[in-house]
């Protein structure tokens, strides 16, 4: 094959801003080491440790068993559609129906099929920062702008009105939001959230709010959605799925509602892409949104335990400093402080990355830079593993931060 063969097969250009996960790249890592017979502790994934649910697996198995295992309706089952808009109805306020409901394979998904749909080349997607790694990935696959509006640790986090309004400009088109909050663990309250309503009417944003952490919430906070605010209702698309509050990571079923014209759309785009979700993980679906959840309740109440252990023991390490969560399963904190010591190589620090493949390597514990989350100054610790990891991998993570000199 001739060297002008070669180079006249490229990737397309979308692909330059377009990495692999953070996460799954130390997961991957930390894997490779164990094989290496290396003792390791990952808080690094944002997956529970807890099996799924027995009913669901179940439903599953029938499912199977009944041989449920030909092609469904692009957009999801009608029957699991009619249910994903009455859990919208009850659980979020959303006047969703059927018609307005897209199942999809995981949130990511529908995110990516919001963004696709929504978006194109010249748009501007507004994204606060920190946010989940996948967001500016996806909003330049979708051929448009990411602006990142950087929100602060002594703020709260949180994306405020008068930032937004900086932000918008003649080609914004979509803005994006998450609560609560991948990395931060924060959560917006209703005051928060309707006070950036004016702003998104007056400039008729699209807004894809992804609420997968929903059920996963803490000391008696309640969940708003923003897609239940009547004067912005037909131009907010809203994002959730089943991975986190009832551990079906691998399942790969999420749901969007929003307006007719939007999903539809989505709807479409998936048809060509995917043709539909997993018939299986649909079924199971029906069975986690309509059965019982006690199981929903318990990991809900062993997390809260588990982030009031982990903030108990990062207290104890000095010169970091993190926003207490209110919901999801992480801890962001900031190393801004051991930025420019020096490695136990000898090399001076420069960025967060640097300090975590040291604690990889040399500490046994997985953590994820928060440079893929917008801000290299900090750390994403996720308590979603055992009391005893979580004691474990603390204690190694202070030691390694303590041979930072």
């Amino acid at each position: 094959m001739t060297t002008e063969v070669l180079t006249a097969h490229h990737i397309a250009q979308r692909m330059e801003h377009v990495d692999d996960s953070p996460t799954l790249l130390i997961a991957a890592r930390a894997q490779e080491l164990r094989k290496q017979g290396k003792s390791i502790v990952s808080l690094s994934t944002g997956e529970p440790d807890f099996p799924t649910p027995d009913n669901i697996k179940q439903a599953a198995i029938r499912a199977i068993n009944e041989n449920f295992t030909k092609y469904t309706s692009a957009q999801g089952m009608p029957e699991l559609r009619e249910i994903v808009a009455e859990k919208f109805r009850r659980d979020n306020g959303i006047e969703s129906a059927s018609n307005r409901v897209l199942i999809t394979s995981g949130g990511k998904h529908a995110l990516g099929n919001a963004l696709l749909a929504l978006a194109e080349g010249g748009d501007e997607i507004i994204i606060p920062s920190p946010f989940w790694a996948s967001y500016s990935a996806i909003a330049y696959l979708s051929e448009g702008t990411p602006v990142i509006v950087k929100t602060t640790e002594e703020d709260g986090w949180l994306l405020r009105p008068e930032q937004l309004a900086s932000a918008v400009a003649l080609n914004s088109r979509v803005l994006m939001l998450n609560t609560p909050v991948n990395p931060t663990s924060v959560m917006y309250s209703k005051e928060d959230l309707l006070a950036l309503v004016p702003i998104i009417k007056e400039h008729e944003l699209m807004v894809i709010v992804d609420e997968l952490y929903e059920k996963l919430t803490y000391d008696g906070r309640e969940h708003f959605s923003l897609g239940s605010v009547p004067e912005i209702a037909e131009q907010v698309v809203t994002i959730n799925g089943l991975s986190k509050a009832y551990a079906m990571t691998g399942w790969r079923l999420g749901f969007a509602t929003g307006p007719y014209w939007a999903i539809e759309a989505m709807g479409r785009l998936q048809s060509q892409a995917v043709s539909h979700p997993s018939s299986i993980s649909q079924r199971a679906a029906m069975e986690a949104l309509t059965g019982p959840q006690d199981s929903v309740e318990m990991m809900r109440q062993a997390f809260q335990r588990r982030r009031d252990l982990v903030v108990d023991l990062m207290r104890e390490i000095p010169d970091i400093s993190f926003t207490h969560p209110a919901g999801a399963f992480y801890i962001f904190f900031n190393v801004s402080a051991y930025i420019g010591r020096t490695l136990p190589s000898g090399k001076k620090v420069t960025v967060a990355d640097e300090i975590c493949e040291m604690l990889l390597d040399q500490f046994g514990i997985a953590l994820v830079s928060g440079s893929g989350f917008g801000d290299a100054n900090y750390i994403r610790l996720s308590f979603a593993a055992s009391e005893a990891d979580i004691t474990e991998g603390v204690a190694r993570l202070k030691k390694g931060l303590a041979a930072l000199l």
